[in-house]
């Protein structure tokens, strides 16, 4: 098989000449909210076109009754669309309302664990103005955090779910009584299942420490720490905690809880913690509109730096988007972002694209490389928690934001197969180092506008592609990517 391949690389090499490719970055105003023609960022508008079939056959097998997609780049919209039902059911029997409400584009979500990325850009901002060191042990700031042998426990290992706390407290505390301070006091005495640093574990806790920290160094409640200095410069005005009853008509409904007495839980914070905790916690109880997190995930692209308005030092924002936890292959996480995970990232998952999910069935993907945000928000525990996981259509649209991406033209199939190959999608290197020859050429044509002999080129690419896939030389996921994308750049060119 090598052999074969060095004789393909070998003719391709013959007809051949590169050229550069750049790419320029945009300072267009996302919160315009304003959807453009995607070639106007050089995506293709077939892939993202695509992703409303997969949304409407994920709505009729009930993995989520409602959706909100919003997919930009450059700083522009290129998909911003409501599907389905924000609320639908009165009951877990999965009982009809009298009078359903329809899924808006701007309807607000419980955005759930995405709330832990404000704790963490609170704490970041407070780290700018030197509050303290990310290393510092956290009973500096909370004396009574010492308790249980947590005095080794660090901000940093907060942040970065080392910490060697459990996923939850030992016990429930919204069926315990008492007010916010004295269920902060009980998580703040829960003790470590592993010590400090030996462990990945995702862990509200955690979280919930960090909310308090913000509080007892700030000297303010985090929702109003959060207002002042994160949503109300950035004009993030449908982002809050414990909404209004005014706003509940576009809110999206969740679960319906008879456990907590609440029925269907509707403009009230899904998280049973976080509702014990007044709706203001530090690992859930944001509500937010699709629109409101696309500036959020713009002003990280921008390195902490929105239209002017500084969020964050580009200091912070480093420490941001590095993989603190290197020591944990597979759980790469900066600080309150996660990295470079494929499961819900897809084809956009690189060692610096940041993101986050959360349980109420939402997630954002951002992706430096790419100066790319999508956005996904469903209500999937609307009636019920107990349905299909959303995880299958998390990652459809980011494949879909990435296909629109490298289908555009052979330069992004080339930065498509260069990521694969970072990744170790190849048996080695030479199999990759083919197909960019073969994508190359095809750019040549491309710049020729040489329609039958593009057409024809990237045929004999989907070829080679097959070859390596029947060599062994990559696998299904690999081999299925690359003649999608294919697909899709054919049918642009036919």
């Amino acid at each position: 098989m090598k052999k074969r391949l060095l004789t393909v690389t070998t003719i391709i090499m013959t007809i051949i000449l590169l050229f550069p490719h750049a790419g320029g970055i945009s300072n267009a105003s996302i919160a315009e909210s304003i959807v453009v023609e995607a070639d106007r960022v050089q995506m293709l508008q077939q892939p993202l076109d695509d992703l409303d079939d997969e949304i409407e056959e994920a709505l009729a097998d009930r993995v989520m009754p409602g959706a909100v997609v919003l997919i930009a780049r450059d700083g522009e919209i290129v998909k911003h669309q409501a599907y389905g039902y924000a609320a639908r059911y009165t009951d877990d029997q999965f009982t009809e309302m009298d009078e359903p409400v329809s899924m808006q584009e701007d309807t607000i979500f419980d955005v759930a664990s995405i709330s832990k990325l404000f704790t963490a850009t609170a704490i970041m901002q407070l780290w700018d103005q030197g509050a303290f060191e990310l290393d510092d042990p956290v009973y500096w700031y909370i004396p009574e955090f010492a308790a249980q042998g947590k005095e080794d426990v660090t901000i940093r290992h907060l942040l970065t779910h080392t910490s060697g706390f459990r996923p939850s407290t030992t016990e429930p505390i919204h069926e315990m009584e008492g007010t916010r301070e004295e269920l902060l006091d009980f998580v703040l005495n829960e003790p470590l299942q592993s010590p400090p640093g030996t462990a990945y574990v995702y862990s509200d806790v955690d979280y919930i420490t960090l909310g308090v920290l913000i509080e007892r160094v700030s000297g303010e409640r985090q929702d109003d720490f959060v207002r002042e200095f994160i949503t109300e410069p950035l004009n993030m005005s449908d982002t809050m905690y414990d909404p209004s009853a005014d706003l509940q008509h576009r809110i999206a409904a969740t679960e319906y809880q008879p456990w907590t007495n609440r029925g269907i839980v509707w403009g009230s914070v899904h998280d049973e913690k976080a509702w014990a905790l007044d709706g203001v916690a530090g690992h859930a109880g944001v509500f937010s509109s699709a629109s409101d997190l696309a500036v959020f995930a713009e002003m990280m692209l921008n390195k902490g730096n929105y239209e002017g308005t500084q969020i964050l030092t580009e200091e912070a924002f480093e420490q941001i988007n590095t993989n603190w936890n290197e020591a944990f292959p597979g759980q790469d996480q900066g600080i309150g972002w996660e990295l470079n995970q494929e499961w819900y990232m897809d084809d956009l998952a690189e060692f610096n694209t940041m993101g986050h999910t959360g349980y109420t069935g939402t997630s954002i993907v951002v992706s430096p490389n790419k100066e790319s945000v999508t956005i996904l928000l469903t209500n999937r525990v609307h009636p019920t928690r107990n349905t299909v996981s959303t995880n299958t259509i998390r990652r459809k649209a980011a494949e879909k934001t990435a296909d629109s991406i490298h289908a555009w033209n052979a330069a992004g199939m080339r930065m498509m197969v260069e990521r694969l190959d970072t990744r170790g999608a190849f048996e080695l290197g030479s199999d990759a180092h083919a197909l960019q020859l073969h994508l190359t050429a095809i750019e040549q044509y491309e710049n020729k506008g040489d329609q039958a002999k593009v057409v024809k080129h990237l045929e004999g690419f989907q070829q080679l592609v097959d070859y390596l896939f029947i060599q062994e030389g990559i696998d299904d996921a690999t081999h299925d990517d690359l003649q999608r994308t294919a697909d899709y750049l054919i049918e642009k060119w036919q």
